[in-house]
């Protein structure tokens, strides 16, 4: 079994055990061995809920998740042994900021596609989440149904001393969130081409990797995790954009409360064949089952019909662990501080900027790509 299954395993009993199963008495010796087997683990690491409760009223009470129907999605399937509950997949887009390419992440997709997990391996992020956001992003998100923040459904964290958590071999905490792009790999009705997906944030920032020597001291594999460019615009009614512009206000102000920068907005756009009529309301790309529901579709989770006909749209905001205020932020900070004083006055990057600056820039990009078509 390589890395990758010992990670997904690890995972898998994280998620899917019950708290009988957890507090099961054993033997003195079945401790000492389980202790002992923890220990020289080197992907295959012991993890624990991080406050399970609050985030179970949240799947159950807000978004009508049932704890069983959670956890199926993370068991083999019956009909097909040899299929595992959790697959590894690429970064899908997700995490094109600078700050994640300085580490290796890694992601999965549950086998019926509706949840990712995602690595949180740095201690200034999951520190940051875990101490200072993860409150307010409950209530936040227990009391705006229609937020953009992407539905965190865990938090799981490495618990005990290990070899591999010691030399960093496995990521030692990981989020369970949805899967915004759910539906596309079972969509019969159309060509997978017809799902295209963006990962947004301000460009005019300054970016080393492309900025500095013209971009001609990084390959362009590198180059091409930075943030991507929509270059075309969303057309919505005025109530839709309205709403949409409401929402994004509302979340970036409690990420800058809490001083996050560097978050994306992550677009997803389905084409929808044979509909050029801007009253059609046909919302057949959009799953019967999605993993959280509430508010009932159309939503930006499940699908904005676009107000020309042509799209549904989707769109959530990622990546919102980069604080300002931790030691690694302030580090990187400084040092650019003192490279636009000393080489080249480039300005701030997107992981050095002000909450502030940011959520202002941000907002702008996403207004720019809004076209409104009056009501």
């Amino acid at each position: 079994m390589g890395r990758k299954e010992k990670i997904a395993r690890s995972l898998v009993t994280a998620i899917t055990k019950t708290t009988q199963t957890a507090k099961r008495p054993r033997s003195l010796l079945a401790l000492i061995l389980s202790l002992f087997s923890a220990f020289f683990s080197l992907y295959q690491l012991t993890l624990r809920k991080i406050r399970p409760a609050e985030f179970s009223r949240l799947r159950r009470e807000h978004w009508e998740v049932n704890d069983d129907d959670y956890t199926q999605s993370f068991q083999p399937d019956d009909d097909e042994d040899e299929e595992k509950p959790l697959k590894a997949i690429g970064d899908m887009g997700f995490s094109g900021s600078v700050s994640n390419l300085m580490f290796n992440y890694t992601f999965y997709t549950t086998r019926d596609h509706k949840y990712l997990v995602k690595s949180v391996p740095r201690h200034s992020e999951h520190s940051f989440f875990r101490d200072n956001l993860l409150t307010p992003y409950v209530h936040h998100m227990a009391h705006h149904p229609n937020s953009l923040l992407v539905r965190i459904c865990d938090f799981l964290a490495v618990t005990g001393p290990s070899i591999g958590r010691l030399f960093r071999l496995a990521p030692s905490h990981h989020i369970v969130m949805e899967n915004i792009m759910y539906g596309k790999e079972d969509s019969s009705k159309w060509n997978k081409n017809d799902w295209q997906n963006w990962d947004l944030k301000p460009t005019s920032y300054f970016y080393p990797e492309r900025d500095i020597a013209n971009g001609a001291l990084t390959s362009d594999a590198t180059k091409d995790q930075l943030a991507d460019k929509f270059k075309d615009k969303i057309v919505l009614r005025r109530s839709q954009a309205d709403d949409l512009l409401v929402m994004l206000e509302e979340d970036t102000k409690l990420l800058a409360e809490h001083n996050a920068v560097d978050y994306s907005l992550f677009l997803v756009r389905i084409k929808r064949p044979g509909s050029t009529s801007s009253e059609s309301q046909d919302l057949t790309a959009v799953p019967v089952d999605p993993p959280s529901a509430p508010p009932g579709p159309p939503t930006w989770r499940t699908g904005i019909p676009s107000a020309d006909g042509k799209y549904l749209f989707r769109a959530s905001i990622l990546d919102f662990f980069w604080a300002k205020h931790k030691a690694q932020p302030q580090a990187m900070t400084m040092l650019i501080s003192l490279w636009n004083l000393l080489i080249s006055r480039q300005g701030h990057m997107s992981i050095t900027t002000t909450p502030d600056e940011y959520r202002e820039r941000f907002l702008k990009m996403c207004r720019e790509i809004v076209e409104v078509k009056e009501d």
